[in-house]
């Protein structure tokens, strides 16, 4: 037996795993499981994160812009704390000592820089012709009438009270500023915990990047793991409800279990050897386990079928085998290494996480590839098989599918072809409605958490979207803050802008306080004297350290802030677009000036999108066209190869334009999965194609191909429709992945047992000869 096994493939690899899966098994599985363990042991260095900062190539203007504020200013991601009662007003003593008590709390922790709030807030008061710097709220048990004091402050103040009161005086806000951006979900969860049990009988609202970004770890880990569970659920019921074995079933999770754990494994591991926040794993990593799942499912319903189908023609497990992998080994090594060149093209991607989502995926693959080929036909041959029983001896219900769409296809190659091409045709004219925006408020659905805070910011305060002007100059010249007052009143021209504040503010604020607290003079002072001036009575009863968030020490570079709610990506564009052309047009030439905050980053992030999206498609196609012509040693193959995938491509995301689904940096993955799940249809039968082009005659030969890879071709789509979990996510753009990529998945299949088939019967003249 082992000398026919021997001679059983005509190539020496082949005949190479083929004898190490069959004479030496226990070795095979004891050294793939030890090697998986190994790989699985960098789970423990595994990290979350989803800083859309992190997102940005380093050398990016607006992100070394957004570093520098960081260095200079103090972490500018912050977490708002909105409390209060819908239509009762916020000043009454209860709520301004609840207030006090929440800033002293918050103070004790070693995370918080610093607190915002009434009762952290300064005022101005002209005492005897003199400025005296006091508290907003001087003690924490304060009268009806101490708070109607304040309030008439706010009043006069409105810049302060913007920042301080909602607009509609229900709810007080409290603004919380970590050390550092580092470890967001615990600055996170620490500021919640603190503020739960003080605010208890009152709303709560949480806001803020900081905060945003500090929940997302938790909601990643919760919705990877509700997706798992999902996709798992409907793989299991599709393979259970078709292969009609237990045994073999459990054969193909066994090879995607292992593939996930040394997936995440290797990313853990990767972190902890070079630190790179590329091996984060983000909301855009959320798909990644669910795309290894579907991969590896390819791989190991590919090799089960196809055992089973030789089983029932030669009645014996070795020769089963040997056959199986023999026929399989070059189609899952071709489609292996397709679908990594595919993924790996985001190594080109300026998007950071998008670099690490491709090395990584590509690591499970390979995985995967070696497991298929290796240990599964190892672990096949030592289980007892009954030839006789119903999912061995008596074809499926898809198989007794297949055999009327292959009848169907091969009888009607043209109109079979024509039918594909409409349908691409309506995709391209969808293309031209796909529309890009990476808005953080459409990722979420309406009712989930943040989605709501960030709805509340945007109605009842000042939003939490920011732009920001880092002004190098002389911060006490009286040109120099006119500039900046001037650029913030331009800023404030959107209705959108709801409030913006620098020290040009403060300097106006602190003449109108020493001229009497006349309004006439909430002006710059003409001369810089003045200003110094100002800044002198401003330290006499007062801190200089509180303008540390809009001047450096030396008063050489000044920081202006906008605020404003959530605004649609055209609108973004042309808002910065906009600012940058004011300051060329009004600012004096000698002063520095960099603009930054979210705005900036989401511009640049949907330049780079656009930019990645594009790159990745055309050369992620050209890759595996390269590649599938030099193995099937004809271009004409390679030009085949991709026909489905390029298909399935613009139907896809035509149908993003038709319903109105947006590009974002989650969707922009959508065509390398597409074109990473769906080569391996086209591999699988156009090897398949060659390989019996040797033994079987021209008339029965696209029929024998489509019977022979066509069954393992929809239960492999058909397993995938795992991907439908991904609608359950509690991310929108996950939500539409899911979607589309069922969709996908349909028409990438569909499209290799009907275009690709109709295509290869019509030329299998010129392609038989050459094969």
């Amino acid at each position: 037996m082992k000398n026919t096994l021997l001679n059983y493939s005509d190539h020496p690899v082949r005949q190479w795993f083929i004898r190490q899966s069959l004479d030496r098994p226990i070795r095979v599985i004891i050294l793939s499981v030890i090697a998986t363990i190994i790989m699985g042991f960098g789970l423990q260095f595994f990290v979350v994160d989803d800083d859309v900062m992190k997102m940005l190539p380093k050398n990016l203007e607006s992100r070394l812009s957004w570093d520098a504020l960081q260095d200079e200013f103090g972490s500018t991601e912050m977490i708002f704390i909105a409390f209060g009662h819908k239509n009762k007003t916020i000043f009454t003593p209860d709520a301004f000592a609840t207030a006090w008590d929440l800033a002293d709390q918050l103070e004790t922790s070693q995370k918080v820089e610093e607190v915002t709030s009434v009762s952290r807030m300064n005022r101005m008061d002209n005492i005897d012709g003199f400025m005296e710097v006091g508290d907003l709220q001087p003690d924490r048990e304060l009268s009806q009438v101490d708070v109607d004091n304040i309030k008439d402050y706010l009043d006069r103040n409105k810049t302060i009270k913007t920042r301080l009161i909602s607009e509609k005086d229900e709810y007080i806000v409290v603004i919380i500023q970590p050390y550092d951006t580092k470890g967001l979900d615990v600055f996170r969860n620490e500021v919640v915990a603190i503020t739960k049990p003080i605010l208890k009988g009152y709303e709560i609202h949480y806001g803020g990047n900081a905060y945003v970004t500090g929940t997302m770890p938790e909601m990643i880990r919760e919705d990877v793991q509700g997706l798992m569970k999902m996709g798992m659920l409907i793989m299991v019921s599709i393979l259970l409800l078709n292969l009609r074995s237990p045994k073999g079933v459990a054969l193909v999770m066994m090879v995607i279990g292992l593939s996930l754990v040394a997936m995440m494994g290797f990313m853990g591991w990767i972190y902890r050897l070079t630190g790179s926040e590329r091996f984060l794993f983000t909301m855009a990593n959320t798909s990644m386990p669910i795309i290894l799942l579907t991969i590896a499912n390819s791989d190991g319903v590919h090799v089960v079928t196809k055992y089973f189908k030789e089983l029932r023609s030669k009645n014996d497990v070795r020769l089963a085998v040997a056959s199986t992998m023999d026929s399989l080994l070059i189609p899952i090594f071709l489609t292996s290494i397709t679908t990594i060149a595919a993924f790996l093209t985001m190594i080109s991607s300026p998007l950071e996480p998008m670099i690490g989502y491709g090395v990584t995926i590509g690591v499970g693959i390979t995985w995967a590839w070696f497991l298929s080929s290796l240990m599964l036909p190892a672990v096949i041959s030592l289980l007892k098989w009954d030839a006789n029983s119903n999912a061995i001896s008596k074809p499926s219900l898809f198989e007794r599918g297949i055999d009327k769409l292959g009848k169907l296809v091969l009888s009607h190659p043209k109109y079979v072809f024509s039918s594909g091409a409409i349908f691409v045709i309506i995709g391209l004219f969808g293309l031209m409605k796909v529309t890009v925006d990476v808005n953080m408020a459409s990722m979420f659905k309406p009712g989930t958490e943040i989605r709501d805070s960030m709805d509340f910011m945007d109605e009842e305060l000042t939003g939490t979207m920011d732009i920001r002007a880092r002004i190098e100059g002389d911060m006490k010249d009286p040109g120099t803050l006119a500039d900046m007052i001037a650029l913030q009143d331009f800023m404030e021209i959107d209705e959108k802008v709801t409030i913006s504040y620098s020290i040009g503010n403060v300097v106006e604020q602190m003449h109108r306080t020493v001229m009497d607290d006349d309004i006439a003079f909430e002006t710059i002072p003409e001369n810089r004297e003045k200003v110094n001036n100002l800044f002198t009575m401003y330290s006499m009863s007062g801190d200089p350290d509180d303008f540390s968030s809009m001047v450096d020490y030396n008063y050489e570079v000044g920081l202006v802030t906008a605020l404003s709610k959530i605004m649609s990506t055209d609108d973004i564009f042309s808002y910065v677009e906009k600012i940058d052309a004011y300051i060329d047009e009004n600012f004096n030439p000698e002063l520095k000036i960099n603009v930054t905050g979210m705005m900036v980053v989401f511009r640049d992030l949907v330049t780079l999108i656009i930019k990645s999206s594009i790159f990745s498609i055309t050369f992620s196609l050209f890759v595996i066209g390269v590649i599938a012509s030099i193995f099937f040693k004809r271009i004409l193959w390679g030009f085949l190869a991709v026909i489905p995938l390029s298909s399935a491509v613009i139907i896809n995301f035509g149908f993003m334009g038709y319903f109105g689904i947006e590009l974002s940096h989650i969707t922009a993955l959508l065509s390398s999965i597409i074109i990473g799940v769906g080569v391996d249809f086209s591999i699988h039968y156009i090897a398949q194609f060659r390989r019996l082009s040797r033994t079987v005659s021209a008339d029965k030969l696209s029929r024998e191909v489509v019977d022979d890879v066509g069954y393992p071709i929809i239960l492999d789509a058909a397993s995938n429709m795992g991907f439908g979990a991904l609608l359950f996510s509690a991310f929108l753009s996950i939500q539409y992945i899911g979607g589309l990529m069922v969709f996908a998945m349909m028409s990438t299949s569909l499209g290799t047992l009907t275009v690709l088939a109709a295509l290869a019967e019509s030329l299998k003249k010129k392609l038989i000869g050459r094969s």
